[in-house]
């Protein structure tokens, strides 16, 4: 369903902070909202992926490291790529960060916004295969903590789930109830659900892979993080460790039962949904300190803040709507008013 102000230009409609902005710009409504988000995450990668360590070879290592484990039609192509920006370094990382730079640019702007999203799937996918080795999911290796399935399949995720389209917002009979959720009015409800169950139920599988339920594997995984934080930081990640030493199991089956039943929360009621979304938020926010330690975003040799963020903002893409709201308007049929992206 489209948001629409409904007043004259420069009057407040209920539930609006204010129908137009004064250069004539709609105000921007919980969608257009979290685009922004996503493109001050986008932001934040090119700022990262400018760090002088970038533009050494430490940047094709990483690349490189993500072939270990991998089927090889997974980890030829991870090599060719990490061995052919080794050879053009400046080149290629410096047109690494300015199209994530622009991709962030042209989702903050109105008119580039649908552009913007459907390269940043296109690149976002490119990166998940050749600089995530997807995510370590087909290695064995993957874990939820550590970011399985991979920051950038999120960054796809959320392009496509912020799209500002308005399904069968012309067509729809004009009694229709508004989407649930934002992320419903792409792609439709029943789409929007089976996708978070997916993303969900694949977090929970990977949660209870061997190398998460071995012993001392989330513990290795939290002291690891540590390495080269800052001092609060590097504690908190310590005592995470600490605490689940030895506790691999234990702590894999926790996590795995938290998933599942986030995974299914969209399909509760919206009183039961908003509580299982809060702990997903709660959850993640957990994982990207103690487990991903910011996404080692403060160490200087890190390209992207982890799946932490991307996992919340998910979580608000998915956040009930409220049941009453300012009124709207459906199509390009209605006479007032600007449609919202």
């Amino acid at each position: 369903m489209s948001e629409a102000a409904v007043t004259q230009r420069g009057t407040r409609a209920p539930g609006d902070d204010r129908a137009f902005a004064a250069a004539g710009w709609p105000a921007p409504d919980s969608r257009r909202r979290l685009q922004l988000a996503l493109g001050a995450l986008w932001l934040l990668d090119a700022i990262l992926q400018y760090q002088p360590v970038m533009f050494t070879k430490a940047f094709s290592q990483m690349l490189g490291a993500a072939a270990a484990g991998n089927p090889a039609f997974v980890s030829e192509p991870v090599i060719w790529d990490a061995r052919l920006v080794g050879h053009h370094l400046t080149g290629f990382n410096a047109a690494f960060a300015t199209i994530q730079l622009l991709l962030a640019l042209g989702i903050a702007w109105r008119p580039t916004v649908r552009l913007a999203l459907g390269a940043s799937v296109v690149w976002a996918l490119s990166v998940w295969w050749l600089g995530e080795g997807l995510g370590g999911v087909l290695a064995g290796t993957a874990s939820p903590v550590g970011g399985a399935p991979g920051p950038a399949v999120l960054y796809a995720l959320l392009a496509v789930l912020l799209w500002p389209r308005d399904r069968g917002d012309v067509r729809a009979p004009a009694g229709d109830p508004p989407a649930p959720f934002v992320a419903a009015r792409a792609v439709g409800a029943p789409a929007a659900r089976a996708l978070w169950l997916i993303g969900w139920a694949s977090l929970a599988y990977c949660a209870l892979l061997p190398a998460n339920r071995a012993p001392q594997g989330l513990h290795d995984m939290l002291s690891d993080a540590a390495g080269g934080e800052p001092a609060w930081l590097a504690t908190i990640s310590q005592h995470g460790a600490a605490f689940l030493a030895h506790q691999g199991l234990a702590a894999s089956a926790v996590l795995a039962a938290l998933f599942a039943v986030i995974a299914i929360g969209v399909y509760l009621p919206p009183s039961a949904a908003r509580a299982t979304l809060a702990v997903a938020a709660v959850l993640a926010a957990a994982i990207w300190v103690a487990g991903q330690a910011l996404g080692g975003i403060l160490t200087g040799s890190e390209t992207d803040p982890n799946s932490g963020p991307l996992l919340i903002l998910l979580v608000l893409a998915f956040w009930p709507a409220r049941t009453t709201g300012e009124p709207t308007i459906r199509g390009s049929s209605a006479g007032t008013g600007r449609t919202l992206t």
